[in-house]
């Protein structure tokens, strides 16, 4: 075994190593908080509210790890390299960093006001900027580490009433593969991207909600301890570019077949959850940390579906996106033939 091999196999066990993770609070932060500190981890929590943190710790300790919570607003460079000094404390080193932090607001691009555009721009993109940045000359010097990024399938295609989330999600995934480029001459410095689709988390309950939309979690969702899982087995065996669900692989095929078809059925179906009068609207957690529920799972339209019942309604999703699709294809061909 040469001296590459032996390195990447020091990453298949993750106990003693000091892993890093943003908004790590509640959803899908919180249950990764739980997944890395029953693998043995160091646990470093970065967030905005010091319930939430001591929440996390205390949830970390009774899983028998060491874990810190440090309050930290992403958006603000020096309060995430202050995250970073502190993670150091434990042996010198940052082995794992995840960059989770993010905001939602959704509704009309024009309705939201320009101060929240503003600031998940700030909390979402250069939230995960400031931790790259952080943490990359670390794991230079150490010249190794893993650096996961939760960038969501809104990635890779655009979600219509919640432009400013997909704007930074799109450059979200333009940092990742430029960052991949950058160390692709240090072998044991991996950039990850995770590009999960809609989580039943805490996340739409904690969301900005504005134009009186009334968006709940669908019963297609993905588990966050899924999600939290993979992030662990990235940590272990690292890769560019992981589709985390079979939401979110369905999803990006369809949209990279008939991108306009999906946008306005997505844009159509939106509309239809909008309440008058903005009567759900909320500034949810944007501009201040998130109030409670603290927790990993959120609240659905309707109960949760068996795991055959959620495979028979993903290939429905597919078999009637492909069927809308085609038919939109056909009428266009049509269109054109009848000129």
């Amino acid at each position: 075994m040469n001296t590459i091999q032996q390195q990447e196999k020091t990453f298949r066990v993750l106990t003693g190593k000091t892993v890093v993770i943003t908004g790590g609070t509640s959803g899908v932060g919180r249950a990764a908080a739980a997944a890395f500190a029953l693998e043995g981890c160091n646990v470093v929590i970065g967030a905005r509210g010091q319930k939430g943190l001591d929440e996390t710790v205390s949830l970390c300790h009774d899983l028998g790890a060491v874990a810190l919570g440090v309050s930290t607003d992403v958006s603000n460079m020096e309060e995430v390299k202050n995250l970073a000094e502190l993670a150091l404390q434990f042996n010198g080193r940052i082995d794992i960093w995840v960059n989770n932090a993010g905001v939602m607001a959704s509704g009309k691009f024009e309705d939201i006001p320009v101060e929240t555009l503003d600031q998940v721009v700030k909390t979402n993109l250069l939230g995960f900027l400031h931790g790259s940045y952080a943490v990359l000359p670390i794991f230079k010097r150490q010249k190794e580490g893993v650096l996961i990024n939760n960038v969501s399938i809104g990635g890779w295609m655009p979600a219509p009433y919640s432009t400013v989330y997909s704007s930074t999600k799109f450059g979200i995934r333009g940092m990742v593969e430029g960052l991949q480029g950058e160390v692709s001459d240090e072998p044991n410095i991996h950039i990850v991207g995770l590009y999960p689709g809609i989580q039943r988390s805490t996340g739409n309950m904690h969301s900005a909600k504005y134009s009186g939309l009334d968006f709940k979690i669908p019963p297609f969702s993905s588990d966050p301890q899924e999600l939290a899982a993979q992030m662990v087995e990235a940590a272990k065996n690292p890769k560019k570019s992981i589709i985390t669900d079979g939401y979110a692989r369905v999803m990006k095929v369809l949209y990279g077949l008939f991108p306009r078809t999906i946008i306005n059925t997505a844009s159509a179906a939106m509309r239809l959850a909008m309440k008058p009068n903005g009567e759900t609207d909320t500034d949810g957690n944007v501009k201040y940390p998130s109030e409670s529920p603290m927790r990993i799972y959120g609240e659905l339209a309707i109960p949760v579906p068996s795991k055959k019942t959620q495979t028979v309604m993903m290939m429905v999703l597919g078999v009637g996106l492909g069927f809308l699709c085609t038919a939109s294809s056909k009428k266009k061909s049509k269109k054109k033939i009848d000129k």
